[in-house]
């Protein structure tokens, strides 16, 4: 193996274009136009084209396919390789590899691994727009060159579990589909419901009430001001991932000196800014939070709270929340907003059940994402030992 620059092993590398917005006839053609959005692994279609006069009358180039995309103004790092002619916006590099000394797949490899350090010296330069141009870009990426067949074979391991990756997330979003299925259908009709009824909110089974959320649970007001000696934990918005139903990350009181709102297990904290967001957990724990977070605490003669986290999770109520929300920058919502949220209300024992499955698929993702997240690990893994010598592969 010996260290190459990239420009050793390049035929070409060149930048983008946009052509003129006012002239319609530039757009809406038959040739791919590379905009950040469009960049992954393997690049086939793009959601704009050019047509061709757009293509002449710009600085967009025309790239072949096996051509290497990678971003260096916005977005900088984000690396693909071209499966069709297709031309990119300025900002995006085209990068055509010598097939001679370098494996297009390995170089994809190579600078989607080299693409922190790009990104970080883009960061670091002091113009307003952080990029790192192609002509600069060439010198900065170095990196150990082993024989075309070792190239081939590290790529081909290195895409093994690529594809691995890219089941897990197709799995991860067929069951993301499952889940919000069966959420409209279950938080509407029940199980096994065949009788119904018409209502303020449509037609819901005849044994369920229609309620408000204001009805089933309270707002818990405790207001705590923190010791800050790190012995209790404090969960801040940051800490809720949008759509998830548990707490999976906080951190503790040490650092916390305004005033908090007081929590205890099995009460709800739902996120009032931005509630697009879709913030909102049930708590395992006791702690403090933020204000940004609403507590909820379920009547549980009334409703149970994995069934009420569900219908906090619902499009009809995140749009309710939405549409009563006041700020611009910073929309929040409130609690007396959100207490007026009407919803069809089964009995306890069907709440319960209805929050069984929509737990069941819930915990299916989350198997999921663990079996990604050590995916990703092999992968990151594997990279930093095949690409830089510390493992060799035999051919």
């Amino acid at each position: 193996m010996k260290l190459v620059n990239l420009r050793e092993v390049i035929l070409n590398i060149g930048d983008g274009g946009t052509p003129s917005t006012k002239i319609k006839e530039y757009f809406g053609g038959d040739i791919p136009w590379v905009n950040i959005e469009d960049i992954k692994k393997d690049i086939y279609d793009t959601r704009r084209h050019l047509s061709e006069s757009g293509l002449k009358n710009s600085s967009a180039k025309l790239w072949p396919e096996g051509t290497l995309i990678f971003s260096f103004g916005a977005s900088i790092g984000k690396v693909g390789i071209a499966r069709v002619k297709l031309c990119t916006k300025q900002g995006i590099a085209g990068i055509i590899p010598d097939p001679k000394k370098i494996y297009n797949e390995f170089l994809y490899y190579i600078l989607l691994r080299q693409g922190n350090r790009i990104r970080m010296i883009g960061q670091s330069m002091g113009s307003t727009i952080k990029e790192v141009r192609p002509s600069k870009l060439v010198r900065l990426i170095s990196f150990l060159l082993p024989p075309l067949p070792e190239q081939r074979k590290i790529a081909e391991i290195l895409s093994t579990v690529d594809s691995a990756i890219e089941k897990v997330d197709s799995a991860i979003e067929k069951t993301k589909r499952l889940k919000k299925g069966l959420m409209h259908e279950l938080l509407t009709k029940g199980i096994g419901h065949k009788e119904f009824k018409n209502t303020e909110i449509g037609r819901v089974p005849k044994e369920w009430e229609v309620v408000k959320l204001g009805e089933v649970c309270n707002q818990r007001n405790e207001i705590v001001q923190p010791i800050s000696k790190g012995h209790v934990k404090f969960i801040g918005l940051e800490h809720i991932e949008s759509g998830e139903i548990k707490v999976k990350s906080f951190t503790t009181d040490l650092d916390i000196k305004s005033s908090k709102f007081k929590f205890y297990t099995g009460d709800i904290l739902y996120g009032k800014l931005r509630p697009y967001l879709d913030k909102a957990v049930i708590t395992g724990f006791e702690g403090i939070c933020s204000t940004d977070l609403i507590v909820l605490v379920p009547n549980k003669n009334k409703s149970n709270a994995h069934f009420l986290i569900y219908i906090i999770h619902s499009d009809k109520f995140i749009n309710h929340a939405i549409s009563n929300t006041s700020g611009t920058n910073y929309p929040r919502t409130s609690w007396l907003a959100i207490s007026k949220f009407r919803f069809g209300l089964p009995p306890l024992h069907e709440q319960k059940k209805i929050a069984e499955i929509l737990s069941s698929i819930d915990e299916k993702l989350e198997i999921l994402r663990k079996r990604k997240e050590k995916l990703e690990r092999i992968k990151k893994g594997l990279m930093e030992d095949l690409l830089t010598g510390k493992r060799r592969v035999k051919i």
